[in-house]
């Protein structure tokens, strides 16, 4: 009987949660398989990085900015974007399956940093790697930014879409 008493999901959810959840297993993916490079292959790819961001930089006319640009910066900065796009699509995932995502704010938060941590403890086993709390730290404000980043995005949208939808009654 509770079968039938059901509200039936829109085609448009359905797709939202196949395309979220196939985005967020890719991300979290692309994370931890970047935690069991072993450092030499990580400071190589972290080396690229930096002499591409060096030559935007002196492109857009800061070489001053670009010669301060260091291997570290780089690697933290790339732990925080990879946990902003988490912390993204976590918050747009919980909005595809649930009615209230603001209700279920922890959920995407203690995802992101169960992340986190599991990410460190994995570099705890790739060859020349280690773990840092402060890693952890800096994954966890990553996240928190996708989160509040989303949450702005689904505001507005909610917004437009009442707007439009006053509009035309």
């Amino acid at each position: 009987m509770e079968y039938y008493n059901r509200e039936r999901i829109s085609p448009w959810v359905i797709a939202g949660r196949v395309v979220f959840t196939i985005a967020l297993i890719a991300c979290i993916t692309f994370i931890f398989s970047n935690s069991m490079a072993v450092a030499t292959v990580s400071s190589s790819s972290s080396g690229r990085v930096l002499a591409w961001m060096r030559i935007i930089l002196r492109h857009l006319g800061h070489p001053g900015l670009a010669d301060r640009l260091t291997m570290h910066i780089v690697r933290k900065l790339a732990h925080f974007c990879e946990y902003t796009l988490e912390g993204f699509l976590l918050m747009l995932c919980m909005r595809v399956y649930s009615r209230h995502p603001l209700r279920h704010i922890t959920v995407p938060m203690l995802g992101g940093v169960l992340t986190a941590l599991t990410d460190e403890t994995i570099q705890l086993f790739s060859e020349g790697r280690s773990s840092q709390v402060t890693d952890v730290w800096l994954d966890s404000a990553g996240v928190l930014a996708g989160i509040l980043v989303a949450i702005v995005l689904l505001l507005a949208c909610e917004g437009l879409y009442y707007h439009i939808k006053r509009r035309h009654e």
